[in-house]
């Protein structure tokens, strides 16, 4: 049985990857009692950031810069605070065959996350 999900991402900058979550998707942030660490939070997602400034940047990563699908409640809303923060949106929102109203952006770090809301009747 899984209990919880985490994700674990490594980062360049806490500090500018904190406002990122904070600002552009209203997570709250968390000291964890290790400068090097970072929690993000928001309803049941939580993302632990690490400090890793020599590690290769996400965004050279290619497909492996993908990191999570968020199902949220509003995709139009959430894709207007992001975008109103300056996130990088590489996809705008649009509805899918398979049920889901999404759009991509790519967090500050690199790393790419799609935010997906289930469209009635799906």
């Amino acid at each position: 049985m899984i209990r919880n999900h985490m994700y674990v991402l490594a980062v360049p900058d806490l500090e500018r990857s904190a406002a990122f979550y904070r600002e552009a998707l209203g997570f709250t942030v968390h000291e964890m009692g290790d400068p090097g660490w970072r929690m993000f939070e928001r309803d049941g997602c939580r993302i632990m950031a690490g400090a890793c400034p020599d590690a290769t940047p996400a965004a050279q990563l290619g497909d492996h810069s993908w990191f999570a699908y968020l199902v949220v409640d509003d995709a139009d809303a959430w894709h207007a605070r992001a975008g109103a923060a300056g996130a990088h949106i590489f996809k705008a929102p649009q509805d899918e065959p398979w049920g889901m109203r999404e759009f991509g952006l790519r967090t500050v770090d690199g790393h790419r996350i799609m935010l997906g809301q289930e469209l009635d009747g799906a």
